[in-house]
């Protein structure tokens, strides 16, 4: 059996997580049982809400165990089988985590999914047409429910939710206005993504200066919110939203480190009628077909383009996630494995 290079979890951030919370170690890889299934990662991602899990706090989903392999999602190749649905060089999905190879019981539901890559690349299945992208199709199906000429504003608009929001959006007939950080991520958003309008962040770094911003970029006011950041950018939103708006909070990345996200003006959301509704997109999996779909068809058609940022070896994998935190990453954060 191959020898296996981890990345675990050695010691929990006080405050802003750093490369020394993590560990890199080489561990055997044990014999596969009955149903099991060796599977060689290709591409690993690495996403926000994995810093939320490093804290032991209370959240959403449980902490992150100290001493063991970084979770996480991860794409590759059936290597050895002992599961009759699995034959060796099948491409696969599942949530193997920081590290080179898994095993999994493929017997247990949803541990691992068979993918095509023969229109869709295996690492979009981590991406646009993976968690991220349902991400984007729950938020704004089931809980903004858009109607066409509506306007929909979504931050983080370069990365791999808001580049799905976008395309999915556009598709429903609605005005659609990103803010991302920095010319060259706004231009993407505009030009690529195909976006109405994207503000840069950078240039509107307070309140004031960002919902003036927004009034320009959205004439007839705001009726949906996909919220990936908090702190002032979601102040700025609820001064420009419409009576009905509907917000669809995915996270509050401003936050993370433990800092507190206090609310300028929260009479908005009684003043506007406002519905606000925080959601965990692997709660709702019975949605996941449908949205899988859809995106698939989008990126087929040429109507998604994904962008990622791709880090060498699994030696990079805390340094590009803390990059993550910071926004240097343009569009999805992978970690290539072979």
């Amino acid at each position: 059996m191959p020898t296996n290079k981890q990345q675990l979890l050695d010691n929990r951030p006080e405050g802003e997580a750093t490369a020394s919370n993590f560990k890199l170690v080489t561990a055997e890889t044990p014999p596969l049982k009955d149903n099991e299934v060796l599977v060689k990662h290709h591409y690993m991602s690495l996403d926000p809400y994995m810093r939320g899990r490093m804290n032991e706090s209370k959240s959403y989903a449980q902490p992150q165990p100290l001493g063991q392999v970084m979770q996480g999602g991860t794409a590759g190749e059936v290597v050895e089988s002992k599961h009759p649905k699995y034959a060796v060089g099948d491409k696969v999905v599942g949530f193997g985590g920081w590290q080179q190879y898994s095993v999994v019981d493929a017997s247990q539901p949803g541990a691992l999914k068979k993918v095509d890559t023969t229109h869709v690349p295996l690492s979009y299945y981590l991406g646009a047409v993976g968690m991220p992208g349902v991400t984007a199709w729950y938020g704004l199906v089931k809980i903004i429910e858009p109607k066409a000429g509506e306007t929909m504003v979504i931050t983080a608009a370069s990365g791999a939710v808001g580049s799905a929001f976008g395309a999915l959006a556009k598709a429903r007939g609605c005005r659609v206005v990103g803010i991302a950080g920095g010319a060259e991520k706004c231009k993407y958003v505009t030009d690529e993504l195909g976006f109405d309008a994207c503000i840069d962040y950078k240039q509107h770094p307070d309140t004031k200066s960002m919902s003036a911003a927004l009034k320009a970029e959205c004439p007839k006011g705001i009726d949906g919110y996909f919220e990936n950041v908090g702190g002032y950018i979601f102040d700025a939103v609820l001064l420009r939203t419409n009576a009905f708006a509907r917000v669809a909070l995915c996270g509050m990345i401003a936050g993370y480190d433990g800092q507190p996200l206090p609310l300028a003006n929260p009479a908005l959301f009684l003043v506007n009628r406002i519905k606000l509704q925080g959601f965990i997109v692997s709660e709702h999996m019975e949605v996941w077909p449908e949205a899988l779909a859809e995106l698939g068809a989008l990126v087929a058609k040429g109507q998604l383009k994904p962008r990622e940022s791709v880090a060498e070896g699994i030696e990079s994998a805390p340094e590009a996630f803390l990059g993550l935190l910071k926004g240097k990453n343009f569009g999805k954060q992978l970690v290539k494995l072979v």
